[in-house]
């Protein structure tokens, strides 16, 4: 009986006989992309350039948030009643609003007056307090002439933009 002869298998990556050696320095580079994790590699020897690089498919990632089954809670109509007389009344006249989110100062130094006090007369322009924002005085004046008729915030601090810091007749 004759033998069959088996045929050889398959190589498992097969060169060309003849690879070139850019080629070769080429799959080097990619080589080295894939072990290192690098998305481009350059390389300049002898007045020749070779850039091997590659793109990466990020994909992000978002959890859903988690819902919780809440039971509805209502709040005692005494607390809303007193949140509502413990707010400050607005008084009539022009209110001094902040211009900014900072820390706000009514007097120009610690321990010193205030800049005006309530029930003082105060002119248009002139500085009633200082927001501090971002390490920078930033004095406010009054938004016209008139007595100052309630100040509604306390010496140093936080104030958000659009605050009714004064109010002035």
């Amino acid at each position: 009986m004759p033998s069959k002869k088996k045929p050889a298998p398959p190589a498992a990556k097969a060169k060309p006989a003849a690879e070139s050696g850019e080629l070769s320095l080429i799959r080097k580079l990619a080589e080295i992309l894939n072990e290192t994790g690098l998305t481009e590699i350059e390389l300049d020897h002898k007045g020749a350039k070779v850039r091997v690089s590659k793109t990466v498919h990020a994909t992000a990632m978002m959890q859903a948030p988690q819902s919780y089954a809440t039971a509805p809670v209502q709040a005692p109509a005494m607390a809303v009643v007193a949140a509502v007389a413990a707010a400050p009344a607005a008084a009539a006249g022009t209110p001094l609003k902040s211009p900014m989110v900072g820390t706000a100062y009514l007097s120009p130094t610690p321990g010193a007056a205030p800049f005006a006090a309530v029930g003082s007369m105060v002119k248009a322009g002139q500085t009633v307090l200082i927001i501090e924002a971002m390490k920078t005085m930033n004095q406010i004046g009054a938004p016209k002439d008139g007595k100052l008729l309630q100040v509604n915030i306390e010496n140093g601090v936080p104030v958000e933009f659009g605050e009714v810091l004064m109010v002035i007749e």
